[in-house]
């Protein structure tokens, strides 16, 4: 993928205003609205919960990061459990309560482009986040084939660190509908085909499901158990369903396996041994960077942006890789999670070995 900015680290028309929740940003994230303080309304429309980064972080980040960008400001927020019609809807409400701004992390990038045309056509301008959406005025994501190539590097770099230079390994990408998960495959291969290791199997999961990771691998292990050296998961969902067929088929000890999302299960993981690494993408500046860009359009203004992806505007972050190594040093430092989160009872000995204690 090529990204023309320097990196930075770091849709019917008939549905009830009950179809999503409208929370005024002076109160809690949780709470209904009173009603117009006389502020723009900005509509945040996620797109799942499976992955638990959206409730837990990107959701009450960028609540945090439009009131403090904008305090008359209301947000108009919906999840669309990864359905891409449901989504459609959930837009087309925020449209009729009145949305200046539509911050839009698609389930389905390309049937997100009929959000997009229906909001120009309201001329209420469309930030793409997370995910890029053809024709949005503004993005904000994450360098993502970089995020593959560190994925299968670290991968790489573990094996080799073992002492194993060739096997066989498991590839579980994320979901077809994703334009994001084409950009990590992409990356990941480009390390993967040329590091003497073999993809004996590969996957496409549906919906990011980690059922279906974990159906899956279930499947492919009578015939890569006994070469299987590697396992690549393209996210933490994906790599907990895949390392819960691993241990359910006895595959013992466990090859390392890569994550994505720093989610605290995955944290956790990799404070056992489960788990390989996560990569970290650090919302909070993604979802500051999008409030702030939400705020200045609603006003008709231009978003500060760091250059361009495929010429709209944009903000492109940088993902870092996390180990056990560094966990004190990331996801600790910046605040996402304490210590005290990650080392709960059953993880003491373990957080002990990993300095983390």
């Amino acid at each position: 993928m090529s990204v023309s900015v320097p990196r930075l680290v770091g849709l019917g028309l008939a549905v009830s205003a009950l179809a999503v929740s409208l929370v005024a940003c002076g109160s809690d994230d949780g709470g209904s609205g009173s009603g117009s303080t006389g502020g723009k309304k900005i509509a945040l429309l996620l797109p799942e919960s499976k992955t638990t980064r959206y409730e837990a972080l990107d959701r009450p980040l960028f609540t945090e990061a439009l009131k403090a960008a904008c305090a008359d400001c209301e947000l108009i927020y919906s999840n669309a459990d990864q359905d891409p019609a449901k989504q459609q809807q959930q837009a087309e409400a925020a449209l009729t309560q009145g949305a200046n701004v539509l911050v839009l992390d698609p389930v389905d990038g390309k049937a997100a482009a009929a959000v997009v045309a229906s909001a120009k056509g309201q001329s209420v301008p469309v930030i793409a986040y997370d995910r890029f959406i053809e024709g949005a005025n503004y993005y904000v994501s994450f360098e993502n084939e970089a995020v593959g190539k560190l994925q299968a590097q670290t991968l790489v770099d573990t094996l080799k660190a073992a002492g194993k230079t060739s096997g066989n390994l498991a590839m579980i990408n994320g979901s077809p509908t994703d334009p994001n998960a084409a950009d990590f495959k992409k990356g990941a291969h480009s390390v993967l085909d040329g590091s003497g290791f073999k993809i004996a199997a590969e996957f496409d999961t549906p919906d990011w499901s980690p059922d279906k990771a974990q159906a899956w691998m279930e499947g492919q292990l009578s015939a890569i158990k006994n070469g299987l050296v590697g396992v690549y998961a393209a996210n933490d969902g994906t790599a907990g369903g895949a390392i819960a067929a691993l241990k359910g088929g006895g595959v013992t000890p466990l090859p390392p396996v890569t994550g994505q999302d720093s989610e605290l299960a995955a944290i956790q993981r990799i404070v056992s041994g489960d788990q390989a690494m996560t990569v970290y993408k650090a919302v909070k500046p993604q979802a500051e960077a999008a409030a702030k860009a939400a705020v200045a359009l609603a006003n008709g203004g231009k978003a500060e942006s760091t250059g361009d992806f495929k010429s709209v505007p944009s903000t492109i972050l940088d993902p870092v890789a996390v180990t056990k190594a560094n966990i004190k040093d990331t996801v600790v430092k910046d605040g996402i999670y304490k210590v005290t989160d990650i080392c709960t009872a059953s993880f003491q000995a373990a957080c002990t070995a990993a300095g983390l204690s």
